[in-house]
């Protein structure tokens, strides 16, 4: 995870005039994307360091960069710095209350992962930036979500649903190029072409 969340660091601080532009995620622009994934991870790093739901936590939805002082690399960098510190004290050997279901903590990194590896390209795809995690990352993510994604988390535009339809991808095509086609993503969107 703490490679893809330093990846991620690196994609998430975007011009204001990217702001309005359309991502590989049809119902996000780049706001709103960025927006979505610095609030969910800031719910991540919460529900980890607070496996039992002590506290109250933050609407990840509701969560605005603008309205924060930090800059978006800063949230990644902190969440960052409070998953490892769960991690050393053992979060994977615990149940963690997510939303309203407990999920064992190595479910609930993986899912992280996923998450970020997918939105981390969508940014990047974006804005016309790099991506290249490990392939290890991208066949960790692959392994968790073809167990859990059923198809009612799928819709047929990508916007309805958690996924849009998958898209086949060779057997031997890059696992980030794998994971994306079964997020129903294409591995060769630009921002030039849409």
């Amino acid at each position: 995870v703490r490679p893809v969340l330093t990846a991620l660091a690196g994609v998430v601080d975007v011009p204001a005039a990217a702001g309005d532009a359309p991502t590989p995620c049809a119902s996000y622009t780049v706001t709103t994307l960025r927006d979505h994934v610095l609030g969910w991870l800031q719910h991540f790093a919460d529900a980890v360091t607070d496996p039992d739901r002590t506290q109250e936590r933050a609407d990840p939805v509701a969560y605005l960069a603008a309205a924060d002082d930090r800059a978006p690399s800063e949230v990644v960098r902190d969440s960052a710095r409070r998953i490892d510190a769960a991690l050393a004290a053992d979060v994977l050997g615990r149940q963690v209350v997510m939303s309203q279901a407990r999920m064992d903590g190595p479910a609930v990194l993986a899912m992280a992962l996923g998450e970020y590896l997918i939105h981390g390209w969508d940014l990047a795809a974006a804005t016309s930036r790099a991506w290249t995690p490990s392939e290890d990352a991208c066949e960790a993510a692959l392994e968790f979500f073809g167990g859990m994604i059923t198809p009612e988390y799928r819709s047929e535009d990508g916007a309805g649903g958690m996924f849009g339809p998958e898209l086949p991808m060779p057997d031997d095509a890059p696992a980030l190029h794998r994971l994306l086609g079964f997020a129903g993503r294409d591995p060769s969107w630009t921002a030039a072409r849409t």
